[in-house]
């Protein structure tokens, strides 16, 4: 019986460990790799005290301190959690399972994938699924935004500000994204709309030289120079493991109060997979560090003030 099992080995993940073992909690890690989409981020320069340095570096310190402090650690793909006399399991598929006091959820989310020839190759080496975190790596350059929703409009209308010219690819004729928005993104000079296309192939060798699109309508195929391509397109979270014990909302993410805490008394909740705006490192790091605390607290029985989530959902 563990005292916490953590599932999810990305910034919140590892963080919550660090906290977790630091008051000795027995701890358990259940994750398929270590470092979540922070990992995609090449130079990573908006984490307070890592000056410079990929994703993959930073998420490698987070994962030393948590094997540090004491923090077991499995590779497994979790299937279900249930809840349980005493607490709660957790499933695997080669149907191992194991039992804890209380569960973090941490495993995040997955951006939605273009599935063309050069995306996967590129990641990172101008392909970036992130506007907030890489645009300033591309000022005075040229770039694509793909996408048609609020996200990808305002990661366009934020670039326009960084970058020589920025194309806005979209496969419908119409955005979907606010109003304002689109009137924004209208004024902006430097922004080329591209309707009615869809990607076809990212080109390049090391790095990211040219998009590939194709007009729906004419099926005329265009390359566009660019030195990088956003993907703004959505996000996927599986919680097909937790659905059926805890509160989800539309976009399938866990729905929590500011304390972390879901609707299931014992489960806690943080980083991307939350309702959580601004999905950051920085952000997850510290709701990982916020619900590792929080699980101290409830272990201890200081639980009477807290407010768990209401749901509708039996018990």
């Amino acid at each position: 019986m563990y005292d916490v099992i953590i599932i999810g080995g990305g910034p919140a993940g590892l963080a919550a460990a660090i906290y977790t073992c630091r008051k000795n909690l027995k701890t358990l890690i259940l994750t398929l790799d270590f470092g979540g989409q922070t990992n995609l981020t090449a130079d990573l320069e908006n984490y307070p005290g890592y000056e410079g340095g990929s994703g993959l570096d930073l998420m490698k310190k987070f994962e030393g301190q948590a094997k540090k402090f004491g923090a077991e650690i499995k590779i497994a793909k979790v299937e279900k959690v249930r809840k349980e006399k005493g607490g709660f399991s957790v499933e695997l598929g080669d149907e191992e399972k194991f039992s804890a006091k209380t569960i973090i959820l941490a495993y995040g989310k997955v951006p939605k994938s273009l599935n063309i020839p050069g995306e996967d190759e590129h990641m990172g080496k101008g392909v970036s699924t992130c506007v907030i975190c890489d645009a300033p790596l591309f000022k005075g350059k040229t770039v694509a935004v793909v996408g048609g929703g609020n996200s990808a409009v305002e990661g366009a209308i934020e670039l326009a500000g960084i970058a020589k010219k920025v194309y806005l690819i979209h496969r419908r004729d119409q955005f979907r994204a606010d109003e304002s928005s689109i009137e924004k993104i209208k004024k902006e000079k430097n922004v080329e709309l591209v309707l009615s296309s869809t990607p076809k192939k990212i080109n390049g060798k090391k790095f990211v030289k040219s998009i590939t699109v194709e007009n729906l309508n004419t099926q005329e195929k265009r390359e566009l120079e660019v030195d990088g391509v956003f993907i703004e397109i959505g996000y996927v979270v599986d919680n097909s493991m937790i659905k059926d014990i805890v509160d989800v909302n539309r976009q399938n993410e866990v729905v929590i109060n500011e304390k972390c805490q879901t609707s299931c008394k014992g489960i806690f909740a943080a980083g991307d997979v939350t309702t959580v705006p601004f999905k950051q490192t920085v952000i997850a790091a510290g709701d990982g560090a916020k619900a590792a605390l929080q699980v101290h607290a409830f272990l201890r029985g200081i639980a009477t003030s807290i407010d768990w989530v209401h749901s509708t959902k039996k018990k």
